[in-house]
């Protein structure tokens, strides 16, 4: 078995169900300090919800950038285990594939990078510049003890990076067919609509919030917020949550709640989209009142060194020439983009994230490994 296929079930053997490391950072430390890297833990949180956070640093002989590799080991829940084939946090082989939650979303590709690092710190001892790692157990739920907070621990020191892989899942057929070079803005509201509740029968006696929402929720389903450009997509609006009633028949609900999310492009603001929505509403003459919450800010790396030597990377190994996109969800890329001018992303099949049985090809894990190592031998060595 190889290093990486072997440390990636490691990892994911660790229940590390958002944001508990269960122990993975500890084992990816001791394997880094073992190759010659200062490591430094960066707990963050409450009392009693402490997230793990791990900084480390390989700094070579010679000058030259900054290289980071970033990633998490927290997951998401597996759901009910029954639901599973094999058990979530058991690694299991069927049919070339490696069964486990977080095999696909990301402990195959923070394996992969530790072995990288590994391979290349011993091939190369004395290599330009610096090779680091960040790495999270706070990605998957609320994100705000985690990536965030190393960033910060790093600005405070004054100390930036010049280029940053994050392993998140991007390929979409094969290892190698696309990599992620920015992505969209996420805003998320919570709209209350006031009404009066009433029995449905006295409609004159009470005033509907849904009735009164129905007419402006149009407008905004409709709505075309901007054209995006030649590497966002437009932004959309999407409603997640409509609750309202009392669960009888009979009464004309009091309120109306309604959890929405925006996806922007650079072409538009947060500031500019949250005037749009209370236009709307009250052009509609709509009580309301709203909760917004910025998850993140679009970001974007233009086609530069780090692209290009990732690119030739995947060529080399994968035989395939890979695509840049900015689709998709959100990711810690958003917090290291402010102290890192090329911020890409790159990992491995994306089909099976966050499913039950989640899966990676395990030929694909020491391609995967060879990627990142390549990639580091055109940066640093």
């Amino acid at each position: 078995m190889s290093p990486a296929l072997r440390l990636a079930e490691q990892l994911i053997a660790r229940p590390s169900i958002t944001p508990d490391d269960a122990g993975c950072q500890d084992l990816i430390a001791e394997r880094l300090r073992a190759a010659g890297f200062d490591c430094v833990p960066l707990p963050h949180g409450p009392e009693g919800a402490v997230v793990s956070n791990l900084w480390a640093v390989h700094r070579g002989t010679r000058p030259g950038p900054t290289v980071a590799l970033a990633g998490h080991t927290d997951v998401v829940p597996p759901g009910p285990a029954a639901a599973w084939t094999t058990p979530p946090f058991v690694p299991s082989h069927r049919e070339g594939r490696l069964y486990g939650r977080g095999a696909a979303d990301m402990k195959t590709a923070v394996a992969a990078m530790v072995v990288a690092a590994e391979e290349f710190v011993a091939a190369h001892p004395g290599h330009a510049g610096a090779l680091a790692f960040l790495i999270t157990s706070d990605e998957e739920a609320v994100a705000v003890d985690g990536t965030v907070r190393i960033v910060e621990w790093l600005q405070a020191r004054d100390e930036r990076l010049n280029a940053c892989i994050v392993g998140e899942a991007t390929s979409v057929d094969r290892l190698g067919d696309m990599i992620k070079n920015g992505r969209r803005g996420s805003l998320s509201g919570r709209l209350r609509v006031r009404g009066v509740q009433g029995h449905v029968a006295y409609p004159h006696l009470a005033r509907n919030p849904v009735h009164e929402l129905a007419a402006a929720l149009a407008e905004l389903v409709a709505t075309r917020w901007d054209e995006g450009n030649a590497h966002f997509p437009p932004t959309t609006w999407q409603v997640s949550n409509f609750n309202a009633g009392t669960g009888a028949r009979n009464v004309i609900p009091g309120d109306a709640v309604v959890e929405f999310n925006f996806r922007f492009s650079t072409e538009s603001t947060p500031d500019g989209l949250m005037a749009r929505v209370h236009d709307v509403l009250h052009r509609h003459g709509v009580e309301h009142e709203i909760d917004w919450s910025l998850g993140g800010e679009p970001f974007l790396t233009a086609p530069g060194t780090l692209s290009e030597a990732l690119s030739r990377a995947i060529e080399a190994e994968c035989g395939v020439t890979p695509v840049l996109s900015t689709t998709g969800g959100t990711s810690d890329g958003r917090f290291i983009q402010r102290i890192c001018p090329q911020v890409v992303e790159f990992g491995p099949v994306n089909a099976s994230i966050h499913q039950v049985d989640e899966c990676v090809e395990v030929a694909a894990v020491d391609a995967l490994k060879n990627v990142y190592r390549r990639t580091l031998e055109h940066l640093l060595a």
